[in-house]
C-alpha cells in the first residue's frame, strides 16, 4: 500500500493505518511499542518516537505486503509469525524493543535469498 494513503498533513495518521488494517488506533499503539496517548493526543502523534514508530511498522508491513497479497495479512504476519534466529520473537515484539531494523534486515536477507 502506497505510504500517502496512511498520512496525514506529512505525518503518519494512527486513524488511517488503523482504518487500512482493520484495527483501532489503540491496537496500532500497542502494536508499534506505544501508549494509548501517543495516538489519541495532537502534540503526541507529531512526536518523532511516535512518528519514528510508526514508520518503522508501516515499513516492514509494506516490505513483506507483497509476499502476503495485502496488507491485513502482512500486518497479521507482523504481530504473530516467530522469527527465525530470534529467540521465537515476532517482527511486532521486536519493533516494540527497538529492533525494526533488524527485521527490515531479516526481511532484505530472506529476500536475498539468505535464510537466518
Amino acid at each position: 500500500m502506497a505510504l500517502i494513503q496512511y498520512a496525514d498533513n506529512g505525518f503518519f495518521a494512527p486513524q488511517k493505518i488503523a482504518a487500512a488494517l482493520r484495527t483501532t488506533c489503540e491496537e496500532v499503539a500497542r502494536t508499534a511499542g506505544l501508549g494509548r496517548d501517543a495516538v489519541q493526543r495532537k502534540d503526541r502523534i507529531r512526536s518523532d518516537k511516535t512518528q519514528r514508530r510508526l514508520r518503522e511498522m508501516i515499513e516492514i508491513v509494506n516490505k513483506v505486503e507483497p509476499r502476503f497479497g495485502s496488507a491485513l495479512m502482512a500486518y497479521a504476519w507482523y504481530r504473530s509469525e516467530p522469527l527465525p534466529g530470534f529467540s521465537g520473537q515476532t517482527a511486532m515484539q521486536l519493533v516494540r524493543s527497538g529492533r525494526a531494523e533488524d527485521v527490515l534486515e531479516y526481511i532484505d536477507a530472506v529476500d536475498a535469498g539468505v535464510h537466518a
